[in-house]
C-alpha cells in the first residue's frame, strides 16, 4: 500500500499546487476591472441572448467558485464573487459557464456523454474505495477468490469515474473556447482584460486534468495489484 500513499500524496501536493495558483489568478483579476461596467450576470445575459438562449436564467449562489450550469434546471449559478462583479475574472467565470449552457442548447456529444455517465459515477463513487479496500484485505486474510472478485469490482467502479473525469475534460475545454471567442468577437474586452479572462479560465481548467490525471494513476496502481496478484 506504499505506492497508493506516495501517488496520493503526489496528487495531493499538484492539486494543491493548482488550486493555490487558481485562486492566486483569481484574486489579481478580480482587480481588473472592466472598461464596459458590466457585471458577471449582465455578461451571462448577454452572451446567452446573443446565442439564441432565452430558457436559461443567470442566478446567484452562495460560496466561492462555486460556478455551474445546471442543465435540469436550465440555471447559470454563478457565485456571489462573480454574479455582481465587474472584472476581468468574474466576466471570464460568467462566459465559461454560459458555454456549458450553449453546448447543452447544442446537444454538444462530450456533454451528452457526461450526463448519461453522472448517475452511473454517483453511485459508483459512493462505493469504489469501500470495495477495493475491502478486497485488498480479504486477500490479504484469506488469499485470493472472493477477495479478488471484490477487488475487480471496485476496481471497475473507480474506472467509471476515472472515465467521467476524462470525459469532463473537451467539456470543459470546449466551453472555455466558446467563451473567449464570444469575449473577444463581441468586443467585451480590452486586450489587457481578454487576457486576463484566458489565463484564469487556463488555470481553472488545470485542476480538472491534474484530477484526471490522478485518477489515471490511482487507478493503475490498483489494476496493476490485481493484476500481480491474478
Amino acid at each position: 500500500m506504499m505506492g497508493y500513499y506516495i501517488i496520493a500524496g503526489l496528487i495531493f501536493i499538484v492539486s494543491m499546487y493548482v488550486s493555490n495558483r487558481l485562486k492566486s489568478k483569481f484574486k489579481k483579476y478580480s482587480k481588473v476591472h472592466l472598461q464596459n461596467g458590466m457585471s458577471g450576470k449582465e455578461i451571462a445575459e448577454r452572451m446567452l441572448s446573443d446565442n439564441g438562449i432565452h430558457d436559461v436564467k443567470v442566478i446567484s449562489t452562495p460560496g466561492q467558485l462555486t460556478d455551474h450550469y445546471n442543465p435540469a434546471k436550465k440555471t447559470v449559478n454563478l457565485s456571489e464573487a462573480v454574479y455582481t462583479q465587474r472584472n476581468a475574472a468574474a466576466a471570464a467565470v460568467a462566459a465559461h459557464e454560459c458555454g456549458h449552457a450553449i453546448q447543452h442548447a447544442n446537444s454538444y456529444s462530450w456533454l451528452q456523454m457526461r450526463s448519461k455517465l453522472v448517475p452511473v459515477v454517483s453511485v459508483a463513487s459512493k462505493f469504489s474505495q469501500w470495495a477495493i479496500f475491502g478486497g485488498l484485505i480479504l486477500m490479504s486474510m484469506v488469499g485470493a477468490g472472493i477477495g479478488q472478485t471484490v477487488l475487480l469490482a471496485g476496481i471497475i467502479m473507480y474506472g467509471a469515474g476515472t472515465l467521467f473525469s476524462f470525459v469532463t475534460l473537451p467539456v470543459e475545454y470546449d466551453a472555455s473556447k466558446r467563451a473567449l471567442v464570444w469575449l473577444e468577437n463581441e468586443r467585451m474586452l480590452s486586450s489587457t482584460e481578454h487576457d486576463a479572462a484566458e489565463d484564469s479560465l487556463k488555470w481553472a481548467a488545470r485542476t480538472y486534468v491534474v484530477a484526471a490525471v490522478g485518477s489515471l494513476a490511482t487507478l493503475l496502481y490498483f489494476l496493476s495489484i490485481y493484476m500481480g496478484r491474478d
